[in-house]
């Protein structure tokens, strides 16, 4: 369980644990025999045959279709936003166990691990466990929790060769999703039943990966009514805090589903479901040794949950389309004494596309949404009502207006959404897209979005001494002092106004680049004010320090992305990718640059970033794939920058059969990424990984 709070503790730098030096020099040897098989020219002139995007040009690449930026099909180079699409192919060949990891690949998106189980997820800053300006989907279903505004990460997983791309959008996508898609929107988007025909069989196990299983069966009810079945489980082995003892979060998880396609005629439908069993755990921080259960501060905690999504597609013509999609989810979290929840939702959403005239292309939809979650109290929260519902309808429009065929495109529109918390949000976009010829494409937008608030935010009052005494110590006061958050009836949206400036190039049918700038004005955004000192009643007698959640903050933020795609052969394609972001944050409150998701936002996400791809084909049969990473420094948190590097050797001895090896962060036996900005567990380093594994498709 995740709980919001606006103040973090700061850690300085330990001594690294030292160990595992047999897994260093295993590493050495097999670095020397993979580079003496790069060595071998005739090796290097194989072409492999066995995967579709490698043996794609990079002008085909560019040609894939997109679906997230307007609700309908587009293809890359058409679309007025910043877009990076993660293939299949891209997973499988980082060795990517989660689709955190595999969120690493975009650029502009900040992907920190805090824990085995826990990661940071932003895209454009204001970083952290609890990050509430990104909106994640999976197959269109939202995964943002109410509660505390932000994405319970470990909750999020299904097959990862089940995955067919994950559609990353850096900047404001409100009118097409709504509120709370204010940075950015990921969607994460699984294959076909048809697509997923036959069986597949995956094993394997290392170090930090102490062992994993997954298997999927594909099949035919009828002629139109293909099928597909899953099952995945896992263990992952619990990291070291900074002063080298165990910090009791090894991860167990168990995963299956279901998902049913249906064509008839015009019509498209599909019943997907899965479920969902995750144990795991966490030591708490010495600072919050009064909210423990037992003396050494360990906890162990149960989340389960599932889902079931009903969508219908009927296609009219090419222009014009009807969809319906419904879909409820439930979960149930415990983490003592940190937290305990139960949360459904139910939505229902429907949008129709149609061309008016000849140069309108219209779409317009609505939603409906409930969510309902039960909060009982713990040591750290109460929320006040415990039990409660919300409701949430909205309504948008868009039209593309084709102002020049095929080389200038105009898209407006806004949507209408009234929430329980702070009634109606109206938020409009617009983008011009310019088309000069088929080697170039420029684009720029204006948009506004909102975060509306969470009900820890209105609802909570939530023990932050822990995390007070971290940050600016411990006072000399003759009574105990406990530090105090209230959430406020009276907190708003905070609110966003986004310029963006983007540009694609294709050099050649073999290399293209992506650049987009982005300035973003953030109002009204969260801080806490202050109280006056009062003393409890009861005994024994303590001094309450109040703090209310309020909207006297702002910020600009500015940066930069690119990417870059290349192909220097036919059976070697490199992929680049740079970001940059300087964030400024402002507010009256004296505190605020204590609370790394107010002030202290400045120096919580990384301002560069760097990774570089390459995945070579060194004959039919052997693959060999690197990815480097360099993160600069989190100020906030004293952790710093750092280089690593993952690679994965696969190996077909048959068309059916793929034997790999996978080496995960080579560069360090260990290094920091993030700390837990909400709740007082311990900060801890990530480890080393190697882990091999087989895979059989039959």
């Amino acid at each position: 369980m995740k709980i919001f709070c606006p103040f973090t503790q700061l850690h300085s730098i330990h001594r690294q644990p030292q160990k595992q030096h047999g897994k260093t020099l295993t590493l050495r040897l097999i670095s020397l025999f993979l580079l003496g098989y790069l060595a071998n020219p005739a090796m290097a002139e194989n072409r492999s045959i066995n995967n579709q995007f490698l043996n794609l040009s990079i002008e085909e690449l560019m040609n894939v279709k997109v679906t997230t930026v307007s609700r309908n099909p587009q293809r890359l180079t058409q679309v007025a936003s910043a877009v990076f699409v993660i293939t299949q192919d891209d997973i499988r060949r980082s060795g990517a166990t989660s689709i955190p990891d595999a969120l690493r690949m975009a650029p502009g998106v900040q992907v920190e691990r805090v824990g085995t189980d826990k990661w940071a997820i932003s895209v454009r800053g204001f970083n952290g466990l609890y990050a509430n300006k990104l909106q994640v989907l999976m197959d269109g279903r939202s995964v943002y929790s109410p509660i505390f505004s932000g994405v319970l990460w470990e909750q999020q997983d299904t097959l990862m060769e089940d995955i067919e791309r994950i559609e990353v959008i850096r900047g404001p996508a409100a009118t097409s999703w709504g509120s709370n898609a204010v940075n950015g929107v990921i969607n994460i988007i699984t294959k076909k039943a048809a697509d997923t025909q036959g069986a597949l069989v995956t094993a394997g196990g290392g170090s930090f990966e102490n062992g994993f299983a997954g298997a999927r069966y594909g099949g035919m009810i009828n002629e139109d009514t293909p099928f597909r079945v899953y099952a995945k489980g896992f263990t992952r082995g619990q990291t070291q805090s900074l002063s080298g003892e165990n910090a009791n979060d090894q991860w167990h998880s168990a995963r299956g589903g279901f998902r049913i396609d249906h064509s008839r005629g015009i019509d498209q439908f599909t019943l997907q479901s899965d479920f969902f069993s995750n144990f795991d755990g966490g030591t708490l921080d010495k600072s919050a040794s009064n909210l423990a259960t037992n003396r050494s501060g360990e906890m162990r905690g149960h989340n389960e949950g599932g889902n079931i999504r009903f969508r219908w597609d009927r296609t009219f013509s090419e222009q014009s389309a009807f969809m319906l999609q419904a879909y409820y989810d439930r979960s149930r979290s415990q983490l003592l004494p940190i937290g305990k929840f139960d949360a459904e939702s139910f939505d229902v959403d429907m949008q129709y596309r149609f061309p008016l005239f000849e140069r309108h292309n219209l779409t317009w939809g609505a939603n409906y949404r409930l969510y309902h979650n039960k909060v009982p109290d713990t040591n750290l929260l109460t929320l006040s009502p415990r039990d409660q519902t919300n409701h949430l309808i909205g309504t948008f429009i868009r039209d593309d207006i084709t102002l020049i065929p095929d080389r200038l495109l105009f898209t407006v529109g806004s949507r209408f959404e009234h929430n329980d918390f702070t009634g109606m949000e109206i938020q409009p976009n617009a983008r011009l897209m310019w088309t000069p010829n088929t080697e170039n494409s420029i684009w720029m937008a204006v948009s506004r979005a909102v975060r509306t608030p969470s009900r820890a935010e209105n609802d909570a009052i939530i023990n932050i001494t822990p995390q007070l005494q971290s940050a600016i110590g411990s006072p000399l006061l003759p009574l105990p002092i406990t530090a105090l958050l209230n959430g406020s009836s009276g907190f708003n949206s905070e609110k966003l106004i986004a310029y963006e400036l983007g540009y694609r190039y294709q050099f050649s049918p073999q290399a293209s680049i992506d650049m987009t700038g982005f300035i973003n004005d953030y109002s009204q955004m969260r801080d806490s004010a202050l109280g006056a000192l009062s003393l409890s009643s009861g005994s024994p007698r303590q001094l309450i320090l109040p703090f209310t959640i309020s909207n006297q903050g702002s910020a600009l933020t500015y940066g930069f992305e690119t990417s870059l795609d290349w192909k220097p052969k036919d059976n070697w394609r490199l992929q680049s990718s740079y970001s940059f972001l300087h964030i400024d944050f402002s507010s009256k409150n004296f505190l605020t640059k204590s609370d790394p998701s107010g002030g202290g936002a400045e120096k919580v996400s990384p301002q560069h970033q760097l990774s570089v791809r390459s995945n070579y084909d060194l004959s039919e049969r052997l693959q060999f794939n690197l990815w480097l990473r360099y993160i600069s420094n989190i100020g906030f948190y004293h952790i710093p920058g750092y280089v690593t590097m993952d690679a994965k050797l696969a190996y077909k001895p048959s068309e059916n059969t793929e034997l790999f090896v996978v080496g995960q962060n080579l560069f360090s036996q260990n290094h920091r990424e993030s700390v837990s900005e909400f709740t007082p567990i311990v900060p801890v380093f990530i480890p080393r990984g190697v882990y091999a594994g087989v895979q059989w498709r039959f």
